[in-house]
């Protein structure tokens, strides 16, 4: 989960209950949805069930992520242009002073125009797109082109394009590089996360899936310069596949709220708080010390922007 936008000012009071909570926690991904029209095999969604995220509770949140000085917020989903108030969701965020990103799957013409409505006023906009290993994996339709042709219409600063990637070719990391080069935008990579109910039915082992991960590291890095933290991700992710026991606590420096306004440390976290509680309740739950462990699917959202060159 990326972390968008330079510091804003913050009149918090230092007497406030959340003050402290200011040097924990930087950024905020917000559902808008818990549920999505896209229904992508192998999506990170971390809440399923119906309903659009409120103005009354995301004003809420924003009052609240502003009092533990949190310096950035994430629209994602759900769908984000799904939702029947995008607009008033994102000037909101800059009512309160906060630089609002988005992250999205749009190609549908109306969704894109939507998203082009609301671009000179998003900090960054992220677009999802698959491998076509990855398209066959989750039965999705959400190429590498319809992608680029969504972020160019959209008037935001920084385009990433995010790819979700599983048993690439050589021709194939050939064609995103020349698209990215093309279109001028960063791309993110992240590969296909798959639990031991996903692998059984697609017939792949365990030890098949790890040597896939780095078959496909390896011919993207012949395309790409990876980034040390990307490096750095992509072995932690293996460590976590080989050794679950040792999985780490959760020390993410951004905050997850459910469509249904529950602040959680995680968003795959079985604890949390809503942001409609007493301030004092809300404290207690930011400083507690964290109860969840890393797994490879929240590490894939809650992660470094800055993945490859």
């Amino acid at each position: 989960m990326g972390q968008h936008g330079g510091p804003v000012n913050t009149a918090i009071h230092p007497e406030s209950p959340l003050a402290p909570a200011r040097q924990l926690f930087r950024s905020a991904l917000i559902s808008t949805a818990g549920h999505c029209k896209i229904a992508c095999g192998f999506c990170f969604r971390a809440d399923r069930a119906h309903g659009f995220l409120d103005i009354s509770t995301y004003t809420r949140t924003l009052s609240r992520l502003k009092e533990i000085g949190a310096e950035a917020i994430c629209l994602t989903g759900g769908e984000p242009t799904h939702h029947p108030e995008l607009r008033q969701l994102v000037r909101l965020a800059h009512q309160f002073g906060i630089p609002v990103s988005i992250v999205t799957s749009a190609r549908d013409p109306d969704d894109v125009d939507r998203l082009a409505d609301v671009g000179r006023l998003l900090a960054n906009v992220t677009v999802s797109a698959d491998s076509a290993g990855a398209m066959e994996l989750g039965r999705t339709t959400r190429s590498v082109a319809s992608a680029v042709v969504t972020l160019e219409r959209i008037p935001t600063p920084e385009k990433v394009l995010h790819l979700t990637y599983w048993k690439l070719t050589a021709d194939e990391c050939q064609d995103v590089y020349e698209r990215v080069d093309a279109s001028g935008v960063q791309i993110q990579l992240s590969p296909v996360a798959l639990d031991d109910t996903t692998r059984q039915r697609v017939g792949c082992t365990f030890y098949e899936y790890l040597a896939q991960h780095r078959e496909d590291a390896a011919l993207l890095s012949r395309y790409f310069q990876f980034t040390s933290r990307f490096q750095k991700h992509l072995t932690t992710l293996r460590g976590m596949h080989l050794y679950p026991e040792r999985r780490s606590s959760c020390v993410s420096a951004a905050l997850y709220v459910s469509a249904n306004g529950e602040i959680r440390r995680c968003p795959y976290g079985k604890s949390g708080v809503s942001v409609h509680a007493p301030r004092a309740e809300i404290s207690r739950f930011l400083h507690a010390g964290p109860r969840d462990r890393t797994t490879p699917e929240c590490a894939a959202i809650c992660r470094a922007d800055d993945t490859c060159e």
